[in-house]
């Protein structure tokens, strides 16, 4: 028989295991976060509050704050507060702000590869339409855009001509016109057409229409209203002529201080499924303006003969050479990467019809 103090020991051991192996459970059952250190992120654009993206780019940051137990907290920098618009990438490049919205066409050459997107008479709609670039670019992302951390990518709805001075019905008509392009592919086509390119970000056109700077802007329709450019433009062509290619991306060095369960935190918000609900209300929000813009008595939505659309087909031919060849000069396939863009918007019904 043991005696009685080891008896004691004995059970003070067996306790002091099973409340040792309790703890360990529940260490794994509670938040892997506790421990982690707290961020307040700052993620950037370069559109009114009163834009859709404000919206999508608070629901992206509550919902990383509410998966990270409140570890990750954010705020929102509408209207350049940090930057200009074209100063985006390199904001995240440099940690000005941690997560930026860019336009990967502001900045012409630099990313050749997701300029695919922008192509004439190719993506048919916001939506799917950003599901399947974003899963077809992210193939590319990390040599294209390997300054920061790629976490989606998105286009609005088809945009195309809004003029001041003249319907636009065919290619010879943008000759001799000044033109505010959405991105270099279309600043490339503006001049293909001897048209003049009037490079400025979104926030600046209509200060150039109504100062006669500009004749005509490519656009899409929701943002026609939202930038004022409804109070200077009066004909606008209904076609879907191209889409504007857009991204999230995140500063590398503020992930790489995250723990590892912040880390998946982030990973998770960066992905196909966030790039429909980002683009989803920008989407729809786009495509409304064509009917707002029908109503107004005081503008013109006129539509194109399968003639005239046909040589806008046409006329666009040469910008996809263009591209390959940008695409060529940074060392890619543009071959083998059309192939795949044209089947990742096959796979997600999203090819302009």
């Amino acid at each position: 028989m043991l005696p009685v103090q080891k008896i004691f020991a004995v059970s003070a051991a067996m306790a002091g295991a099973l409340f040792g192996s309790f703890a360990l459970c529940a260490g794994f059952a509670a938040p892997a976060f506790a421990q982690d250190k707290t961020f307040e992120l700052k993620l950037s654009h370069w559109v009114p509050p009163s834009h859709p993206l404000q919206k999508a780019l608070e629901d992206w940051g509550a919902s990383v704050e509410k998966a990270s137990n409140g570890t990750i907290k954010y705020k929102v920098y509408p209207a350049q507060q940090l930057g200009k618009a074209f100063d985006h990438y390199d904001m995240a490049r440099d940690g000005i702000a941690d997560l930026t919205y860019i336009n990967p066409g502001y900045q012409p050459g630099r990313f050749p590869i997701i300029a695919a997107g922008e192509l004439p008479f190719l993506i048919g709609n916001g939506k799917t339409g950003s599901q399947a670039l974003d899963a077809w670019y992210r193939k590319y992302a990390d040599k294209e855009m390997k300054d920061v951390k790629f976490c989606l990518a998105f286009v609005h709805d088809p945009g195309s001509f809004h003029s001041k001075t003249k319907k636009i019905m065919v290619p010879g008509d943008v000759k001799g016109m000044k033109i505010r392009p959405a991105h270099a592919t279309m600043a490339t086509f503006v001049k293909q057409l001897d048209g003049n390119n009037v490079q400025s970000s979104a926030p600046e056109v209509r200060d150039l229409l109504e100062k006669g700077v500009v004749d005509a802007v490519t656009f899409p329709w929701g943002s026609v209203p939202l930038f004022g450019i409804d109070k200077v433009t009066k004909y606008h062509m209904e076609v879907p002529l191209y889409a504007t290619t857009f991204a999230f991306v995140f500063s590398k060095d503020k992930y790489n201080q995250m723990s590892a369960s912040q880390k998946k935190v982030i990973d998770d918000h960066c992905t196909n499924e966030w790039s429909l609900k980002v683009a989803t209300p920008w989407a729809d929000f786009e495509h409304g303006g064509i009917a707002k813009l029908k109503a107004d008595p005081a503008h013109e939505v006129y539509t194109l003969t399968d003639t005239q659309t046909a040589e806008w087909r046409k006329a666009a031919e040469p910008l996809q050479k263009a591209w390959a060849d940008g695409v060529k000069k940074a060392g890619g396939d543009p071959d083998a990467q059309m192939k795949e863009l044209n089947e990742s918007l096959v796979k997600f019904n999203a090819a302009v019809k």
